[in-house]
């Protein structure tokens, strides 16, 4: 097996996947077909990954326009993170939800400056 060509060798054109075809069953199916990583996800979790790019990742902005709660919405990321092989949250060094909370209760109560928030959640 080889990994799929993305441009035309002839013109430099772009390639799509047009034929699926079952070694078991000879059946073939033609049409245009998704590939890359985004492809194993189902059409709610496509939704779901624009909306969070069209929101630049900020899940709070997202509660309004899905009328969701935040663990709602953040289980739905963890859903998407989860159909793209990944682990939520496994060696990516980064703070956790409960600290980052916290830097976050702590400027809003006016123990730490914004550029010390900021410079805490930069460095997580």
């Amino acid at each position: 097996m080889h990994p799929i060509p993305s441009e035309c060798p002839v013109c430099g054109g772009e390639l799509f996947v047009s034929k699926l075809h079952c070694r078991e069953c000879d059946t073939t199916i033609e049409g245009r077909f998704i590939t890359g990583p985004f492809a194993s996800l189902t059409p709610e979790q496509v939704e779901f990954v624009e909306i969070f790019i069209r929101n630049e990742g900020k899940l709070i902005h997202m509660e309004s326009e899905l009328q969701l709660s935040y663990p709602t919405i953040r289980n739905r990321l963890h859903e998407v993170i989860r159909a793209l092989g990944y682990e939520p949250g496994k060696g990516d060094g980064r703070l956790s939800e409960k600290e980052r909370r916290a830097i976050l209760e702590d400027l809003d109560k006016g123990r730490i400056t914004s550029e010390e928030a900021m410079e805490m959640l930069r460095d997580s």
